[in-house]
């Protein structure tokens, strides 16, 4: 049974189904649930309780599937969500929405069944080409130019998950390369959004507040962003490396540093996706530790996952989904509780082991408890919100 939104009465929440009115709910709705079933599972089969039987195996299964299964389902639905609201022009809806979703799910499904390699490889690469004409159509119906960064990044994550399948179907030695660049990709993608959104976010959410807007500076947070992401796929954990991430995480903090008010910390809302690109800082600053040998590059791998992805997916959906379906710009105790988790569950995974590595598997086990608990809230409150028409009688 889904949890009610402490936010609105029950008597306010409308009747019917309206999973597919808009990008963002079957595919928020996906990554919510994704996120239940797969760190659980890959702890377990970390810890050596279970195994997984996937073609990918069971490392290189994990590793995908936070990727190309949640990321990419949280990106999906941002995607098709705001692409309506920058163009005016109506993004897939109803069957459409239904079958790029089912495409997606496909995905996630086939690498379990029997089926030959291509075939599964072929549907899984399908689904973000799909994705980039969905958004490509009506961005081009209008003089945009600076969006469609967005297709022509979504092109580069397949190629990167092209990579992979070559790794694990055809044995070639493109595993790392294929997952330091998709991970460096979606790094991008939030990049780039939260230029665009946290500020407003920020704006809409403190009256009377103004974040800084500096075009030239977003232009260099995405360079320099650019510029570790070339590094790291050509000379990981070296000297060079340790520069470039040196360099992004002092541009970042300058930027993070221009949005920040203390009043933010009044407002989970604000403070969960400010966060967010906290853990992006300390990646940055892990992969240079690492660029001089000092830390495992994993650490930084896990700050960019669990640490910005994690948070700021899960800060994104919460906020994303209330203002598109005509509620109050405000969480609800329980979401407030997960912010709190999935930040928690990022320091057991990444810092808690770099001061008591000894422990390392219990340190793994807890952190997969709190982003089970994180996200098992997430789902409760959402689900409903997500399937339900707006409470404002609005379409989407």
């Amino acid at each position: 049974m889904a949890i009610s939104n402490v936010n609105e009465p029950r008597s306010a929440e409308p009747r019917g189904f309206a999973l597919f009115a808009l990008g963002f709910r079957p595919f928020f709705l996906a990554a919510g649930w994704s996120a239940v079933i797969l760190v659980p599972l890959w702890a377990a089969v970390f810890l050596g309780w279970i195994d997984v039987d996937s073609r990918y195996g069971a490392y290189s299964w994990h590793a995908h599937e936070m990727i190309f299964g949640y990321a990419i389902a949280v990106i999906a639905g941002f995607l098709l969500t705001a692409v309506r609201n920058w163009t005016s022009q109506d993004t897939a809806t109803g069957f459409w929405l239904g079958l790029l979703a089912l495409l997606w799910l496909a995905g996630r499904i086939l690498p379990f069944t029997p089926l030959q390699p291509l075939l599964i490889a072929g549907v899984d690469l399908l689904f973000l080409p799909a994705l980039a004409i969905a958004i490509g159509i009506p961005l081009s119906r209008v003089k945009q130019p600076q969006n469609l960064v967005f297709p022509v990044l979504l092109m580069l994550l397949m190629g990167a998950n092209l990579l992979i399948h070559l790794a694990v179907f055809a044995g070639m030695d493109t595993w790392r390369t294929g997952i330091d660049l998709a991970i460096g990709l979606v790094i991008l993608v939030i990049i780039v959004v939260g230029g665009r959104v946290v500020p407003f976010f920020i704006e809409r959410g403190l009256p009377g507040t103004q974040a800084p807007k500096w075009p030239k500076l977003e232009i260099l947070v995405f360079v320099t962003a650019a510029v570790w992401l070339v590094t790291k796929l050509l000379a990981p954990a070296s000297p060079w490396l340790a520069i470039a991430a040196g360099v992004a995480a002092c541009v970042h903090g300058i930027r993070i540093g221009l949005w920040y008010t203390p009043r933010i910390w009044g407002v989970p809302l604000l403070w969960v996706l400010y966060l967010g690109f906290v853990w992006l800082i300390i990646g940055f600053l892990l992969d240079a530790l690492a660029g001089f040998g000092t830390v495992a590059p994993t650490l930084a791998l896990h700050a960019y996952t669990a640490g910005t992805i994690g948070t700021l997916t899960l800060g994104m959906m919460a906020r994303v989904s209330l203002g598109h379906t005509g509620r109050d710009m405000q969480s609800a105790s329980a979401i407030n509780v997960a912010f709190a988790l999935i930040n928690i569950a990022a320091l057991f995974r990444i810092l808690v082991p770099l001061v008591f590595p000894e422990a390392y598997s219990t340190w793994i086990g807890f952190a997969s408890i709190f982003w089970m608990v994180t996200f098992l809230l997430f789902v409760g409150v959402y689900t409903s919100i997500l399937i339900r028409p707006r409470v404002d009688g609005q379409p989407g």
